[in-house]
C-alpha cells in the first residue's frame, strides 16, 4: 500500500508540472504533505520537513553565493576581454566563428546560469553571424551544446538537484564523472568544427572588421585580474574540495564585494538586481527538500523501490545506471528538471542499491544528459525560449538541428563515465 502511495504522489506531482497546472513550488511542496496525511503520518509531518529541509539547506547555500557570485563577476566585464579576442581570432572564417562561439559559451557558462549563458553570447555574435551570412541556428545549435555541457557544473541546476534529491555531495557524485565532462567539452569542439567547416564551405571567407573594446582605466585592469584571480582560485579549491562549495563561494563573493562593490549602496543595487534569480532558485531547493523528507520520512520512496525490484532482474542491476545515462538526454524532452530528479532519480536510485548497486551511479548517469545536454533544447525551460527568441530561430527547427549533436554529447560521456568505472 505503501509502494501504491509513493508512485500515486510521483505520479500526481508530474502531472501538475507537466500540465502547467500549478507551480513546481507548490507541487513539491503539497503533494507530498497531501500524501502523507491520507497515508496517516500526520503526526510525524513537521519532523519529516525539518529533516529534508536541512539536508538540502549545504545547496540552497551553495546555490545562493555561486549565482551572486557569477553574476558579480558578469558585471564587472570579467568575460568582456575573452569576447573580444576571440572574435579578432575569428575574424571573418566561419569555421573559426562556431568554434569561437563554442569556447566563448564554455567560458561564460562557468556561472551555471542557462539565461545569461544565452544573454551574454547571443548578444555578442549574432551581429558577426548576420554580417557573414551565417545561418542563426548554427548560432543557437553551438551555444547549445556548449552551455549543456557546462551545465553539468556543481553549481548548475541539474547537478545541485541531484545532490539534494540523494543527499550526495560533489566529491561523491560530480568529480567522478569530470573526465566524462571534460571528453565532453572536447566532443563540442569538434563538432563545432565540423559544423563551421561546412558554413565555411557554403559561404567562404570574408573579411571582417572586429571594433576594439573600450579602453580601460589603470585601476580597472587592476580590479579586472584580481578578479581573474580570484575565479580562478575559487574554481581551483572547488575542484580540489578545500572546503564545502558553501563555503567557498560565500568566501570568494564576500572578497568579489570587497572588491567590485565596497560602499553599502552598491552592493544594495548587485542584491536588488539579481534577488530574483536567486530567491526562485533557492525557494525551489527548499521545497524539494520537504518532497523528498516526506517520501523518504514516510517510507514511500523504499517501499517504491522494492516494488520496482520485484519486476526487475537482478542481472539488470548493472545495466540500470547506463540505460539512465543514455535517456537522459531526451527525457529532458519529457520530464522538467524537478519532475526527473525530484521524482524519478530517487527511486531509481533506491531500486539500484537493492539491487547491489551504487546509487551515486544513478545521479551521475541523469547529469550525463538529463536537462544538462538536454535543457537548451527543451521546451519545458524557459531558458531555451531566451536562446531561440534572441537568436530568431523556430523551436522545431533548432531541435532538428542541434539534437543529434547534443545527444552524440551524452553517448561520448557515457562511453567515457564506463570506461572510468564510475557507472
Amino acid at each position: 500500500m505503501l509502494a501504491v502511495s509513493g508512485f500515486l504522489t510521483v505520479g500526481v506531482f508530474l502531472a501538475l508540472v507537466l500540465s502547467r497546472r500549478v507551480s513546481v513550488l507548490f507541487a513539491l511542496t503539497l503533494v507530498p504533505i497531501a500524501a502523507a496525511l491520507v497515508s496517516g503520518f500526520g503526526a510525524g509531518l513537521g519532523g519529516m520537513i525539518a529533516d529534508g529541509l536541512v539536508t538540502v539547506a549545504p545547496v540552497a547555500i551553495m546555490i545562493t553565493f555561486a549565482v551572486l557570485y557569477f553574476s558579480l563577476m558578469v558585471d564587472t566585464g570579467l568575460f568582456d576581454p575573452a569576447v573580444a579576442r576571440i572574435l579578432r581570432w575569428a575574424g571573418g572564417d566561419p569555421m573559426k566563428i562556431t568554434v569561437g562561439t563554442a569556447l566563448l559559451t564554455l567560458l561564460v557558462a562557468l556561472d551555471g546560469d542557462g539565461a545569461s549563458t544565452f544573454l551574454i553570447t547571443v548578444s555578442a555574435l549574432l551581429p558577426i553571424y548576420q554580417r557573414l551570412g551565417m545561418r542563426r541556428v548554427v548560432l543557437a545549435g553551438v551555444v547549445c551544446l556548449a552551455a549543456g555541457v557546462m551545465n553539468m557544473v556543481p553549481w548548475g541546476g541539474p547537478t545541485a538537484r541531484a545532490m539534494a534529491a540523494l543527499h550526495l555531495d560533489s566529491g561523491q557524485l560530480f568529480l567522478p564523472v569530470l573526465p566524462a565532462m571534460l571528453a565532453g567539452v572536447l566532443w563540442v569542439l569538434v563538432a563545432a568544427y565540423l559544423i563551421g567547416r561546412g558554413e565555411r564551405k557554403r559561404l567562404g571567407v570574408v573579411e571582417l572588421d572586429v571594433a576594439e573594446r573600450p579602453r580601460l582605466t589603470g585601476a580597472d585592469r587592476v580590479r579586472f585580474w584580481i578578479n581573474a584571480l580570484l575565479t580562478v582560485v575559487l574554481v581551483g579549491c572547488l575542484l580540489a574540495q578545500l572546503a564545502d562549495l558553501e563555503v567557498l563561494f560565500l568566501l570568494a563573493f564576500l572578497v568579489a564585494l570587497l572588491i567590485n562593490r565596497p560602499s553599502w549602496a552598491a552592493q544594495q543595487e548587485l542584491l536588488t538586481k539579481h534577488a530574483y534569480n536567486v530567491v526562485l532558485v533557492v525557494a525551489v531547493i527548499f521545497a524539494a527538500g520537504v518532497f523528498t523528507g516526506i517520501l523518504t520520512g514516510t517510507g514511500m520512496i523504499g517501499a517504491m523501490a522494492e516494488g520496482l525490484v520485484s519486476v526487475i532482474p537482478d542481472s539488470a542491476a548493472g545495466l540500470l545506471p547506463v540505460g539512465t545515462a543514455i535517456a537522459s538526454m531526451p527525457l529532458s524532452l519529457v520530464f522538467t528538471p524537478d519532475a526527473f530528479y525530484y521524482g524519478i532519480v530517487p527511486v531509481l536510485a533506491e531500486t539500484s542499491a537493492a539491487l547491489g548497486g551504487d546509487p551515486a551511479a544513478i545521479g551521475r548517469a541523469a547529469i550525463l544528459g538529463q536537462m544538462t545536454t538536454g535543457f537548451p533544447l527543451s521546451p519545458l525551460t524557459a531558458s531555451t525560449f531566451i536562446l531561440l527568441g534572441m537568436s530568431g530561430v523556430d523551436l522545431g527547427e533548432h531541435q532538428r538541428f542541434a539534437f543529434k549533436w547534443a545527444f552524440g554529447t551524452t553517448l561520448v560521456m557515457t562511453a567515457v563515465a564506463l570506461l572510468t568505472g564510475v557507472l
